[in-house]
């Protein structure tokens, strides 16, 4: 089974599929955001669920051994709040805050939420141990094609993701966490290809996902001067879960063009 990790004693390793496609001595965000997320829900009290996950990502992770710290900074009876952070060679290069609320019951009374139709592909295209992920341009069908959603229109992603951690399952919160990443990729992906790369990621959630598959739609892409502001929903096949937020620079030197042949994994061939 792919993984993007492998344990080697008390090492993490990262596999081809881990590589950033920015540079090849990175990891790529998803697999930062998860491990973050593995780290903080170490933390997360029965009854309790992720509500929020922000991470800062203002250096890159290299693709060497990270070590990773956390701690909680307030645990109260329905609200728990931890921060984590990846260190490498005694740096922090990223850091990430999370809130755990306790579930309960739902007020009475009606509230007032928009009628959102969200795009799901038929069942059965993607494999609950991690395939290729389909996207939708507009009206356009889903495909795994990268080259055919290089466009400006609106984009919908639906995404299985392999195990973080070989021998390991993906938690919920995990999944998604990486998947929360991605919102760069629905929100930022034009006409030429990725240009913004992200400075962060809020994930948003009011319930865990159920099932391996995950949507993600672009809502909103508001950008000035260099600077980007990108949202997204999250959802699975039973609906809403949340929103994605991430706040993004210009990088267009290094300007990725996913209209290339990709492997067999789905991934663009540098």
């Amino acid at each position: 089974m792919v993984s993007f990790l492998t344990k080697h004693g008390d090492r993490l390793v990262a596999e081809d599929l881990a590589v950033s496609h920015w540079a090849p001595t990175q990891l790529s965000g998803p697999v930062v955001c998860g491990l973050l997320a593995r780290e903080l829900e170490e933390h997360c009290p029965p009854g309790f669920v992720p509500a929020r996950m922000t991470a800062e990502l203002f250096r890159p992770v290299l693709n060497a051994p990270v070590e990773l710290r956390s701690e909680v900074v307030r645990e109260g009876k329905r609200i728990l709040v931890a921060d984590a952070a990846i260190v490498q060679d005694g740096q922090v290069r990223v850091r990430a805050s999370a809130a755990f609320l306790m579930t309960g019951s739902a007020p009475p009374g009606q509230l007032w939420s928009p009628a959102i139709d969200l795009p799901m592909p038929p069942e059965g295209l993607l494999s609950p141990d991690g395939s290729p992920p389909l996207f939708k341009s507009g009206d356009r069908d889903w495909t795994h094609d990268f080259a055919a959603n290089q466009n400006a229109d609106r984009k919908s992603s639906w995404q299985s993701m392999p195990p973080l951690v070989e021998g390991e399952p993906l938690s919920p919160f995990q999944r998604a966490a990486m998947v929360g990443d991605t919102t760069n990729h629905v929100c930022h992906w034009g006409s030429q290809g990725a240009g913004y790369i992200n400075t962060d990621m809020t994930l948003t959630l009011s319930r865990l996902p159920i099932g391996h598959e995950i949507g993600l739609r672009a809502d909103n892409a508001i950008a000035a001067e260099g600077i980007s502001v990108g949202t997204a929903t999250i959802y699975d096949r039973r609906g809403p879960l949340g929103s994605c937020v991430v706040t993004t620079l210009s990088n267009a030197r290094r300007l990725v063009d996913f209209a290339v042949p990709t492997d067999e994994s789905g991934v663009p061939v540098r």
